[in-house]
């Protein structure tokens, strides 16, 4: 089931309905707050809204006035084995506290965090995972990963309660998608309160980018899920990244561009990875932040439907191409002036403020009509979408 409560993490709410918000977490020293808030405020620029912070020793919980004070998002105390520095965390009035309830020292540590928690109304993420399980979980967990996951999630959950604290939300993170999918799914069927989603230890980029988004994305379309984060063996900014396609291609949230291309086939007229890859590099260096469809299509098959169907498209032929705008043809280019006259017409259509161009009328105009380029391009029906 979704999300019914929400917590206040800053001045992000969390679950009850709210945009699925994006996380990463810093790699600096958190001792050294000019880097860490250096590398936040990269963070930030790049559509994070929420960063978390290791905490492994008391010089790092030392650190966290200032980091909190002028950092540009709600900061996240990441605290493990020590509730001592979740205490100095608390102190130093951060965001949220992250703690592994199963690692932090037993139920009395647990509950000293809980109290301070409660009375500076500072939510707690349970961090449930498979590295860090209750021992006396652990044995359940060879045959049944998920479900100790989800149990020991729980027992925390009734601790919290016990207390008449309610401020929480869960992970069950594994690095297996296929056992983290299972374990949320499960968890929603038992809990109310917002779920931070996670492949934790996803890998590099490739593989891990791979991971998170079969993971995230068969919960987010689940409707399951209040925050993200992708963890990869990269750069944060690259975690941030990814988080975004992933909730573009779920259809939850829009950020900056989408970019449609074709894959190779023998059926291009262009050399298509060369033209996709100099659109993508200039959307990223001057339209990061502008929310449009850009298509870039090979071919006369599926090249007119998608692009016709875009924001802004264009479409090779063998020497000259088509470019679109809003549903319709704008004319007939020749392919080395492609991208450019591609971002003339995205320019104009910026500057006079983003008109909404699309009609029933422009696309009845495009429907049906055939152009025929012989030698200068494809001949094409324009079509609502691709043929395949």
């Amino acid at each position: 089931m979704a999300s019914k409560r929400s917590v206040q993490v800053g001045r992000v709410t969390v679950g009850g309905g709210a945009p699925v918000s994006v996380q990463s977490m810093t790699t600096t020293q958190t001792n050294d707050p000019r880097a860490t808030l250096a590398q936040i405020q990269e963070l930030f620029e790049a559509g994070c809204e929420i960063v978390r912070v290791a905490v492994p020793g008391l010089p790092d919980a030392n650190a966290l006035p200032e980091i909190v004070k002028f950092s540009p998002l709600p900061v996240v105390a990441d605290i493990h084995f020590n509730a001592s520095l979740a205490l100095k965390a608390i102190e130093a009035n951060v965001a949220c506290v992250r703690i592994n309830p199963g690692n932090i020292g037993g139920d009395d540590k647990v509950i000293q965090v809980v109290e301070a928690a409660k009375a500076k109304n500072i939510p707690i993420r349970i961090g449930m995972n498979m590295g860090s399980l209750p021992m006396h979980l652990r044995s359940m967990a060879v045959p049944s990963p998920a479900e100790a996951l989800v149990e020991g999630a729980l027992e925390e959950v009734r601790l919290l309660e016990k207390m008449g604290y309610f401020n929480y939300k869960i992970s069950v993170k594994a690095s297996d998608p296929v056992v983290m999918v299972n374990a949320y799914r499960q968890l929603s069927q038992k809990v109310d309160c917002p779920l931070h989603l996670g492949v934790t230890e996803a890998g590099t980029p490739f593989a891990g980018t791979i991971k998170s988004s079969v993971g995230l994305g068969a919960l987010l379309l689940d409707g399951i899920g209040d925050t993200i984060r992708v963890s990869l063996s990269a750069p944060p900014v690259e975690e941030v990244k990814v988080a975004w396609e992933v909730l573009k291609a779920t259809g939850l949230r829009k950020k900056g561009f989408n970019m449609i291309a074709c894959p190779l086939c023998g059926r291009a007229d262009v050399e298509i990875v060369d033209l996709a890859g100099q659109v993508e590099e200039r959307l990223h260096r001057d339209y990061a932040n502008e929310i449009m469809e850009i298509a870039v299509m090979g071919c006369a098959v599926n090249g007119p439907g998608e692009a016709g169907n875009a924001d802004f498209g264009i479409a090779g032929g063998r020497l000259q191409g088509f470019l679109y705008a809003h549903g319709e043809v704008l004319r007939k280019v020749p392919q080395d002036h492609l991208v450019d006259e591609l971002f003339h017409e995205i320019d104009k259509w910026i500057a006079a403020g983003k008109p909404d161009h699309r009609s029933k009328e422009a696309f009845g105009k495009s429907e049906g009509t055939e152009l025929d380029a012989t030698n200068d391009g494809p001949r094409v029906t324009l079509v609502g979408g691709g043929s395949e």
